[in-house]
């Protein structure tokens, strides 16, 4: 038997120590897919911050047009460079001063967890974001109802194509001109929604200020079954100009 040969398999030689250039590099290489992540996080929530935010849909005010759960994709530069809500569109919206009057306020750690959790479309929008369809602009005249239960914008009927089957236009009579710069807003579902109707009594006469718009949600982003884009009706396109409006 081969003594050399029991005394090397039994006890070898110890590895020699890594010098610190070694050590060095397999450190970084261990901390790269950690820094990788923060990074993608990062991008994530610019991109969420300034371009495109998720949604999810927290009510049932927009169906059927947005279902609970679905995640919808905030186009934040729509109306960043001059651009303005239009009639026709969906759009979220902070609520704070027009549809809610008070802050309960948050714990700051839940808020800031919750917070980072809406911009990636993983947890519930904060309770003063809303998301509506814009019916009236600044200085148009919107009424309720016609002979035929029909919604009137400066005098003009509205076929709605888009309400949840069933709904009536409004169970509430209202005549009201919208400010300028403001919006007079109303969800899909009427009877499960809680819009500019809610708050005519209240100051602003519950219409929302252009600035308070957060984006317009351009897309279904999730469930994979129901992606598709979230185009303008084209019941709006007869509609003319507010009395008094100069082009």
């Amino acid at each position: 038997m081969d003594t050399d040969a029991q005394l090397t398999e039994r006890d070898p030689s110890p590895a020699p120590d890594q010098g610190p250039e070694q050590r060095s590099r397999s450190a970084r290489f261990r901390a790269r897919p950690f820094t990788l992540l923060a990074c993608c996080l990062a991008f994530l929530f610019l991109l969420s911050t300034f371009v495109v935010q998720p949604f999810l849909i927290p009510s049932s005010s927009m169906e059927n047009t947005l279902r609970i759960g679905d995640r919808v994709l905030v186009n934040k530069l729509a109306y960043r460079f001059g651009g303005e809500p239009a009639r026709g569109d969906v759009v979220v919206f902070d609520g704070t001063g027009s549809f809610v009057h008070s802050n309960a306020g948050e714990n700051p750690v839940t808020a800031l967890l919750r917070g980072a959790g809406a911009a990636l479309g993983l947890a519930r929008p904060a309770d003063t974001d809303y998301v509506k369809r814009v019916i009236g602009v600044g200085g148009d005249r919107v009424t309720c109802c016609d002979k035929r239960g029909r919604i009137k914008v400066n005098g003009n009927p509205v076929s709605e194509g888009y309400l949840h089957p069933g709904d009536a236009p409004s169970s509430v009579d209202f005549d009201i001109v919208v400010p300028q710069g403001k919006l007079w807003v109303m969800g899909d579902h009427r009877a499960r929604s809680s819009d500019s109707r809610d708050h005519l009594g209240e100051a602003g006469g519950g219409t929302v200020p252009v600035g308070k718009v957060i984006g317009r949600a351009d897309w279904i982003s999730w469930p994979v079954g129901r992606w598709t884009t979230l185009d303008a009706p084209r019941s709006f396109d007869g509609i003319p100009a507010p009395a008094g409006h100069r082009g």
